[in-house]
């Protein structure tokens, strides 16, 4: 959340908030994919499923992990990076 208070270079400082707040919203991103692949690595369909829900690609996977656990991990792990601009 963001507070404005009067001063003669609160742009500045506004700027300055928001770019912090970007960096930590970056970092913030990269823990939970490392988060994501770890529980993939466990279960690969509930890491796409927290990526990106009930979609085509959880339904890929989950066939791709019957078919074998390799196949499933590698399309989890493909996804998560993916959509993510890896």
């Amino acid at each position: 959340m963001l507070v404005a208070l009067s001063c003669n270079n609160c742009p500045k400082q506004l700027i300055a908030t928001q770019a912090k707040v970007k960096g930590v919203d970056k970092m913030d991103s990269k823990t939970g994919d490392v988060i994501r692949v770890l529980i993939s690595v466990v279960i690969p369909p509930v890491g796409v499923f927290l990526e990106v829900g009930f979609g085509m690609h959880f339904w890929i996977n989950i066939l791709l992990t019957l078919l074998g656990y390799i196949p499933g991990l590698i399309h989890a792990i493909w996804i998560i990076v993916k959509n993510n601009g890896g």
